[in-house]
């Protein structure tokens, strides 16, 4: 959209508010001269001529950093040169077009994520990249980017703390990356002292009972969604991340246990009960096909467990119930049952001990309960029913 005002002044061009879509309000007294406006309210001042009979667009810069009076000197520049057949460009080291914020994150996914990431951390940072930087910052030049920008985009996702912290670190891999590629001047980093939010990690255990509840929903589905049912208990079952049985070969797996030849912390080997063994042996086979749970077409491989356990957790009652709390829940009854937290570190492949020194409250909750019911028991002998015989 174009429209006309009388001249652009400071008073003018902050008078203007954005429209729903991008416009380009043009100076009435310098030909060519305009600032662009765009959807998200964005502000750039522009200019539009003929170079040798070609029509050409050049961006002289955002307003704000770049007064309305620098903006116009620039464009009489620009206006003179192109009278005289110069590409206003000519012997600039910059490119023709700035990058965008958007053609970084095109360049980082294509370039950077498949040789450094992992696929899974490479299908999070494409996520983040076209859900929440495009649609707040993508339409900025990568130089433009202010600190203020990374705070803004930070503060809206709030409510979402360990999203919005996970966002923030992909965004300063991105923009060191824009630093090597000279798309910004060294030590620029725009994400630089933005503070990430507190985390509260959340923790959710499936009790016996819900347990117990899930198992006979399982039991009801096994015709209707036999693969994602037998997902979901070997999940449960050896208490491995959803990527790692989604994602499971027939080669990984030896008998009595599975050996996983890159996990997200490397190789490592996971142990198989007679249970979960009987799950692995009843799952057929499909020729040619190296996968585990096998996809709709032929040699691939299921991609989606999400979509099956909202129904089966909505049908045992267990709305709340994320599919890696199974992994949580399979550390809960390992503790319950006495097996020490090296342990369990062991068997979930973690190689931090502060990972699995989270579930190390669910250890004094444990012995607790035990001391409660050994006391309780004891105290039937030495004690009346109501305690009196407890000296005051």
């Amino acid at each position: 959209m174009k429209k006309h005002i009388p001249k652009l002044t400071k008073r003018s061009v902050e008078a203007i508010r954005a429209n729903g879509s991008d416009t380009v309000y043009w100076d009435g007294e310098l030909t060519g001269f305009g600032l662009r406006v765009r959807a998200s309210g964005r502000k750039k001042y522009v200019v539009q001529t003929r170079v040798r009979g070609r029509l050409r667009w050049f961006t002289i810069g955002p307003h704000g950093p770049v007064s309305v009076d620098e903006a116009r000197a620039r464009a009489l520049e620009i206006l003179a040169l192109a009278k005289k057949g110069v590409d206003p460009r000519a012997g600039e080291a910059q490119p023709a077009v700035a990058p965008s914020v958007a053609a970084l994150g095109r360049r980082f996914l294509e370039e950077y994520v498949p040789i450094y990431c992992k696929p899974g951390t490479a299908a999070q940072y494409r996520r983040m990249v076209n859900r929440f930087a495009n649609p707040a910052i993508g339409d900025l030049t990568v130089g433009e980017v202010q600190r203020k920008d990374i705070a803004a985009l930070h503060y809206g996702m709030r409510e979402t703390p360990y999203q919005a912290n996970r966002t923030l670190g992909m965004l300063s891999k991105m923009f060191a990356l824009a630093e090597v590629w000279n798309w910004r001047p060294d030590g620029s980093n725009p994400c630089r002292h933005v503070r990430t939010y507190k985390e509260h990690r959340r923790e959710r255990f499936l009790s016996e009972r819900e347990t117990a509840r899930l198992g006979a929903v399982l039991r009801d589905l096994e015709e209707e969604m036999p693969s994602a049912v037998a997902a979901i208990r070997l999940l449960l079952l050896t208490g491995c991340r959803m990527s790692e049985i989604r994602d499971l070969r027939w080669e990984h797996v030896r008998g009595d246990c599975i050996e996983l030849p890159d996990s997200k912390t490397g190789g490592r080997i996971v142990p198989l009960g007679p249970e979960a063994r009987a799950i692995l042996a009843a799952i057929p086979r499909e020729r040619g096909n190296p996968w585990v749970f096998v996809g709709r077409f032929p040699g691939t491989h299921r991609t989606d467990l999400q979509r099956p356990w909202r129904l089966i957790r909505k049908r045992a009652g267990l709305e709340d119930v994320r599919l890696h709390d199974l992994r949580h829940s399979f550390a809960s009854r390992a503790l319950a049952l006495g097996e020490s937290l090296t342990m369990i570190g062991k068997l979930l492949g973690h190689t931090q001990v502060q990972t699995t020194a989270r579930y190390a409250h669910l250890g004094r909750e444990s012995l607790q309960t035990a001391a409660a019911r050994i006391t309780g028991s004891i105290g039937g002998d030495l004690l009346d029913g109501d305690g009196a015989g407890i000296r005051r």
